[in-house]
């Protein structure tokens, strides 16, 4: 049971532009690096192996392999070092914690693949044909240049 004052504080601090995603999800955390007075964009892409807490301090693990080594990176929900979050491909699972990839190999740590309903696949499809279309734009802008 929460304290009222507590969660209207935890309100404030909340994103509001967080795709839904599940454990399983192969996503990509669009992460802010500060170096020195610069600010860059890094991309850790992985499959989403837990997730935990709730409100403020909910929090994620991401695994992926790099050179044959398995990395894993937890990241808070709401961090604002956090850019943005997208959701490349659904997977199904039937735990809720994955922490079983961490002792598989190659091919082994694959997942099969959700079918999305309704209204999920509704917006995958519209925002499939808006990346179609903008790169079709940015072709014939090359083209005519």
């Amino acid at each position: 049971m929460k304290n009222k004052v507590m969660t209207q504080v935890e309100d404030t601090g909340l994103k509001k532009d967080i795709p839904s995603f599940q454990i399983g999800d192969t996503i990509d955390v669009h992460q802010l690096i500060l170096e020195g007075q610069k600010t860059r964009t890094q991309i850790f892409n992985g499959v989403v192996i837990s997730r935990r807490g709730d409100g403020l301090r909910e929090m994620f693990t991401v695994r992926r392999i790099v050179q044959g080594e398995g990395v894993e990176r937890q990241f808070p929900l709401h961090s604002p070092k956090i850019a943005k979050i997208e959701v490349k491909r659904t997977g199904t699972v039937r735990r809720a914690k994955l922490y079983y990839l961490r002792d598989r190999v190659g091919k082994a740590t694959r997942l099969r693949e959700r079918k999305v309903k309704g209204a999920e696949a509704a917006a995958n499809e519209k925002r499939s044909k808006k990346k179609a279309e903008a790169a079709a734009a940015a072709a014939a802008a090359a083209n005519k240049a």
